[in-house]
């Protein structure tokens, strides 16, 4: 089989492997067809070291991914051969402290799909996984469409964290979900407005969640005018670019208390300079990007007089079914966000459009069929 290799900084290799055997019954074999390039993939593109992280070469991206069931172990009864999948990234131990406190997604043994010394990604054409990795997909959705999963439940899991934050007279927050509710909109979440910076595919798919569970008044930034336009287009009340206008005037012009919460989806210092300014006094800042360099700042005066709470949000948390649910159900659509295609060939063209966000790129998907 073939597979993309990262051999170093900015390079790709297509190299020919043999496709990975079965290593246990509870086991299946995937063959791959659709791959999102992932902003933490383009950073590992782009640079041997991200925060903490130091990349080990030669390492295959691609956590992002739809595929086919090909072959399943005796023990497999989820999924059978020709069924349509979409891949959960994160190999969790399920016996771990985290694990049994219902998180998942900080498993102390996590094997996690393209990151660094865990376990080689999907940009391949065929992956083995465990049965609990492979979510069925219904027809009604394409095989690009199961790729965007991953990044819309993160940003689902972002939006049910906010829910779930205290705030008087908002108790009914806490009950009933997206599930619940088949998206109708509440007038509590209608009246609170939020922010999001950084309308990349995981801002966008924030955007969309906040959207679909009721929220209304949703203020959006990006430094790619394209991205302005897609952030519009997902539900966002107002967008702008910070580099063409003092966001922080324009957004409390318009909301003078300022914003309940604020979900940073970029990485980048001066947007969490801007959350800081942006938020009402309690307000909760939502951290989803991941900065290059291993150290952020904020100024602790005005976090400490406002009793800013800061929630980093680490993945999805189990939050892939509902994904999945929302977009076969209609109350979500992210097919927009698919927005240039690459053969496995072109992978290196692929992380290049995505990392320099040319030609309006919003997700760039590798296929292989």
């Amino acid at each position: 089989m073939k597979a993309a290799y990262l051999s170093g900084v900015g390079k790709f290799e297509i190299r020919d492997v043999p496709v990975p055997p079965l290593e246990s019954d509870t086991d299946v074999l995937l063959r791959i067809h659709s791959v999102g390039v992932c902003g933490s993939d383009a950073h590992y593109f782009r640079t041997a070291e991200v925060g903490d992280i130091l990349v080990r070469y030669p390492l295959v991206l691609g956590h992002e991914c739809s595929a086919i069931v090909e072959k399943t172990g005796k023990r497999v009864t989820k999924v059978r051969p020709g069924d349509r999948v979409v891949v959960d990234p994160a190999i969790t131990c399920g016996m771990c402290d985290q694990c049994r406190a219902g998180r998942p997604h900080t498993c102390r043994h996590v094997q996690f799909l393209s990151y660094p010394g865990q376990r080689d990604g999907c940009l391949a054409e065929f992956v083995v996984l465990p049965e609990k990795n492979c979510h069925p997909m219904p027809e009604v959705l394409s095989m690009s469409e199961g790729a965007l999963i991953e990044p819309l439940s993160i940003g689902m899991y972002a939006v049910d964290l906010w829910k779930k934050v205290p705030y008087p007279g908002f108790d009914a927050l806490k009950r009933g979900s997206l599930r619940a509710r088949k998206g109708r909109p509440s007038g509590s979440l209608s009246s609170r407005p939020i922010g999001v910076l950084g309308s990349g595919p995981i801002g966008l798919c924030v955007i969309l969640a906040a959207g679909a569970d009721g929220f209304r008044k949703v203020y959006a930034t990006d430094k790619v005018d394209e991205r302005v336009l897609a952030a519009q287009r997902s539900g966002a009340a107002w967008a702008m670019n910070p580099e063409k206008a003092d966001i922080v005037k324009e957004i409390l012009d318009r909301e003078p208390l300022g914003l309940d919460a604020v979900f940073e989806c970029c990485g980048d210092q001066a947007a969490l300079d801007q959350a800081v300014e942006l938020l009402k006094p309690g307000g909760t800042l939502f951290i989803l990007g991941i900065p290059v360099e291993e150290r952020i700042s904020f100024d602790a005066s005005v976090l400490r007089r406002k009793e800013i709470r800061v929630q980093n949000v680490r993945r999805q948390n189990g939050f892939m079914a509902e994904a999945i649910e929302a977009v076969s159900g209609g109350q979500i659509k992210i097919r927009f966000l698919a927005t240039h295609t690459f053969r496995l060939e072109e992978t290196h063209r692929a992380f290049e459009t995505a990392a320099a966000y040319a030609h309006g790129v919003l997700k760039a998907i590798i296929t292989m069929a």
